[in-house]
């Protein structure tokens, strides 16, 4: 903790960003891009699923996972098992979103990985799978020493935040990139459409940003003595 006020205004603003987060991005997909399919002969429609299995999957729920520590006054093995379930959803629904990207690529004749985010996305993955294993390891089952519980603590939040923010900014890069191919085939730049990807962007920054304040601020006062502060 290295802010002296209370969590909850951050948690409070992170779940009202993660809320507009996911009307928006359901906005962009079903009412702009034409709507969501795992089979379609229509190929766009299956990469419909890769920007709301990754906002809503990878960040949003990752992000609730993190502040589950700063927002429940629940007991602190309580709420250990719901930061280990919500980081469990986390990592399936992430693979899940970057599995359909690569169909959708399969399907229509695009190479793989040839972009700064794929790269990074791959890269994230991966680290975030280490993480929460680890985390289950050690904090879970079986459980490592006390020893190695207290060290493994302030890595595990650096480690943790690290993963978390590197994904906020992969995904505005995302949404970058296809808004950048959305115009080079004729989106008007200044229309309803691109002006929603942006702020979509834009919600998911603020949401990384408020759930990083809220880590760094104080757990409720009646679960303080028994707060656990890894991610």
């Amino acid at each position: 903790m290295v802010l002296g006020v209370r969590a909850i205004p951050f948690t409070f603003v992170a779940h009202v960003l993660a809320i507009l987060g996911l009307v928006f991005v359901l906005v962009w997909t079903l009412h702009f891009r034409g709507g969501l399919a795992w089979e379609a002969t229509n190929k766009s429609l299956i990469f419909n699923l890769h920007p709301l299995l990754m906002l809503v999957g990878f960040i949003i729920i990752g992000g609730e996972a993190i502040i589950s520590y700063k927002s429940l006054p629940l007991r602190k093995d309580v709420k250990k098992l719901i930061h280990l379930v919500l980081h469990a959803i986390t990592l399936v629904l992430g693979i899940l979103g970057i599995y359909t990207v690569f169909k959708y690529h399969n399907e229509s004749g695009i190479v793989h990985l040839y972009s700064l985010h794929s790269w990074l996305g791959i890269g994230i993955i991966v680290l975030f799978g280490i993480q929460w294993l680890y985390g289950f390891l050690v904090f879970f089952y079986p459980g490592g020493t006390i020893g190695l519980r207290s060290d493994s603590v302030p890595w595990h939040v650096v480690f943790g935040l690290t993963v978390f923010t590197l994904a906020v900014g992969n995904g505005a890069i995302g949404f970058l990139e296809k808004l950048t191919f959305l115009e080079n085939t004729g989106l008007a730049k200044y229309g309803s459409e691109a002006l929603l990807v942006n702020f979509t962007a834009v919600i998911t920054i603020l949401f990384g940003a408020f759930v990083i304040l809220s880590v760094l601020s104080q757990s409720p006062a009646e679960d303080d003595e028994n707060s656990y502060s890894a991610i």
